[in-house]
């Protein structure tokens, strides 16, 4: 039974929640496959497929697994919304085609995941919200017809924030989605849910869309790759939109080459979507064609220095895509510092979300034969928003005209902006602007996520593309963006490319390891003893044993103490320690303070944390009256007895 098949209105949402989850939960792994789908490439599972080594269904069930194991349990990275229970039926179907016929192309028997705002007819698009939770749209959106005349499997659909109305995924149906490379923090929205999923290899590649920032920003922050097309290089038809001026849609992926596939298989033109009449007269580009390794060696990049912030919680970004400038240079490329005369006054004001937003919703609930609701006024009033997002919603939802003086003059305002930026770039004849995707790392979950630089690409409808350019100290990724020219996207796919061949900054999530026979890693439990005191002949020799029980996936570390050998008074701490770049001993946790002896507690580690720990650089000492600067330097390593 196809899972639109139950999918009704009101209360009994809540019932087919749980019975997704049920059979999520039974789903059995597949026996026997050779090959491991964690990080693997589009070439890579085509070419297990052509060689008999697996088949489309074996990899589909072993992306289903990974979703058992880490969505909605492990870590809970709430990524997906939907799950569509016959893709393995469509899988073996399409194996079925190989045999006969050979493959379509490149994404032949290839799973994908769709954020949930694009149209499927054998899916609910709900785009986030419990308002459009029993929405079933009469046919696809063109780019997912286009996905499936490719041969793709679609695995299902992933969490995004609220009719994408926001940066931090979350809404009324799907709740909050998780960022795998820290679990406190946001993924960047409002195609979060795609980018953690695909971060967390839920599937080979994922479709995302961009009104302002939303395919771009969980790329920055789940160390992926994205592309903002050029306006009107592929259609918008059957996305649930936000604002049609500014909307785009397309692929996140793991690689440059994995995007270029995605890319090649979804632009065009379409009737239905005016804005990609830009494309008549004119040979659609071939991304994977331009792939180019040494394309950087002849490149020219300006660098948008008001673009990289003013210090402080902007330096750890702008920093890392300085050094990323640098081995652009050492590639071959000629960079030049750049300025947009006026910029701030020319970009304030040019953005029509707020103008669009009410408007275009009412258009798109219009042309859905029996549409749960009718507009965002109505959703607002059965109080189907989440209680978050409502006093923004209602924000949005205040226009009464959907021709106004001021969203006349916004739109006035977005070709002097265009024509600036594209005057910059012609007269310092320059491939690409370059600048940090986001001036800040991601936010913590519940706080606002500060530091985007996305309106210059939304605004101008300008090509841009986010690519991994490194890693805070705390092991969170941070994108670099290069802007281009229009419809010259397939030369930054081509820099990006190169930088990317010649960088590898891609690590694939610690939230989300390969599955141990088709299952998560459990727990581990172990105990470290330490002793202050030193030579066994001491009179006073304090000891200390710690019960640890680690959580890979989560990388909660919990920890129970019982100290002996000494008053409770004359112990000043428990620590763990570690070493510097240079060597150099210091504290990195508490576990206990002065004059506690039995104790226990909850470490939550970040990326870094957990990867040294796991290494085995991590240390228990154990200080007391006697030994203040602490002995007995025990390493602390998660190893199963």
């Amino acid at each position: 039974m196809r899972l639109w098949a139950v999918c009704v209105k009101g209360p009994r949402i809540l019932k087919l929640l749980i019975t997704v989850v049920a059979l999520l939960c039974s789903l059995p792994a597949p026996a026997n496959a050779q090959i491991e789908v964690t990080e693997a490439s589009i070439p890579e599972l085509q070419e297990a497929m052509e060689t008999g080594a697996v088949t489309s269904a074996e990899i589909t069930r072993m992306y289903l697994s990974r979703i058992r194991a880490y969505d909605k349990a492990g870590p809970v990275l709430n990524a997906m919304i939907w799950v569509n229970w016959d893709a393995v039926a469509e899988a073996q179907m399409l194996d079925r085609e190989r045999a006969r016929t050979g493959p379509r192309g490149a994404l032949h028997g290839i799973p994908i995941i769709l954020k949930d705002n694009y149209d499927t007819f054998d899916l609910p698009t709900s785009a986030g919200t419990l308002a459009l939770a029993a929405n079933i749209p009469p046919d696809d959106a063109r780019q997912v017809q286009k996905l499936r005349e490719a041969g793709v499997v679609i695995l299902g659909k992933s969490n995004m924030h609220e009719l994408a109305s926001g940066i931090t995924t979350i809404g009324s149906l799907g709740g909050q989605t998780l960022n795998p490379y820290d679990l406190r923090r946001n993924p960047g929205g409002s195609s979060g849910g795609t980018g953690t999923a695909i971060a967390a290899s839920f599937a080979a590649v994922g479709w995302g869309s961009d009104t302002c920032g939303s395919i771009r920003i969980p790329s920055s922050q789940n160390n992926l790759v994205g592309l903002r097309p050029t306006k009107g290089l592929s259609s918008i038809d059957g996305i649930v939109p936000l604002s049609h001026t500014q909307d785009v849609g397309g692929p996140l992926a793991r690689s440059i080459e994995d995007l270029a596939i995605a890319l090649d298989a979804t632009i065009g033109a379409d009737p239905a979507d005016p804005a990609t009449t830009i494309l008549e007269g004119r040979e659609l580009p071939s991304f994977v064609s331009a792939l180019d390794p040494s394309a950087l060696s002849s490149a020219r990049i300006g660098i948008l220095e008001s673009y990289f912030g003013e210090g402080g919680v902007e330096a750890p970004a702008a920093n890392i895509v300085r050094q990323a400038i640098a081995k652009m240079v050492e590639l071959g490329a000629d960079t030049i510092t750049i300025e947009i005369p006026n910029l701030q006054n020319l970009i304030s004001g040019s953005g029509v979300i707020g103008h669009e937003f009410k408007w275009d919703l009412i258009d798109y609930l219009a042309a859905v034969p029996d549409a749960p609701v009718s507009s965002l006024e109505e959703m607002l009033e059965l109080g189907l928003i989440h209680e978050a997002l409502t006093p923004g919603m209602r924000r949005r939802n205040a226009p009464e005209s959907r021709d106004t003086d001021a969203y006349a003059t916004a739109l006035a305002k977005r070709e002097p902006l265009r024509n600036a930026v594209v005057s910059v770039i012609e007269e310092n004849q320059v491939d690409a602007l370059i600048y940090p995707t986001m001036r800040e790392p991601p936010s913590i979950i519940g706080q606002p996520q500060r530091g985007s630089n996305c309106s210059l690409s939304a605004n101008t409808g300008l090509p841009a593309l986010s690519i991994p350019a490194g890693w805070t100290g705390g092991g969170l990724p941070i994108g670099l963006e290069l802007l281009g020219r229009s419809l010259d996207d397939a030369r930054l796919v081509a820099l990006g490319y190169a930088y990317e061949q010649a960088t590898n900054h891609r690590r694939a999530p610690v939230s989300a390891p390969p599955l141990l026979s088709g299952r998560a890693a459990r727990p581990i439990t172990f105990t470290v003893r330490t002793i202050a005191g030193g030579a066994s002949g001491s009179t006073v020799r304090a000891r200390a044993r710690v019960h640890f029980t680690y959580n890979p996936l989560t990388g909660s570390l919990a920890y129970k103490i019982r100290v002996s050998g000494v008053r409770a008074n004359d112990v000043f701490a428990l620590v763990l320690s570690t070493n510097d770049e240079e060597g150099r001993p210091y504290i990195e946790r508490r576990l206990s303070g002065p004059s506690v002896a039995p104790a226990q507690g909850m470490l939550t580690l970040d990326t870094d944390e957990r990867q040294r720990l796991e290494s085995g650089e991590f240390y228990l000492e154990l200080m007391t009256r006697n030994y203040p600067f602490g002995t007995g330097r025990k390493q602390v390593l998660p190893v199963r007895r």
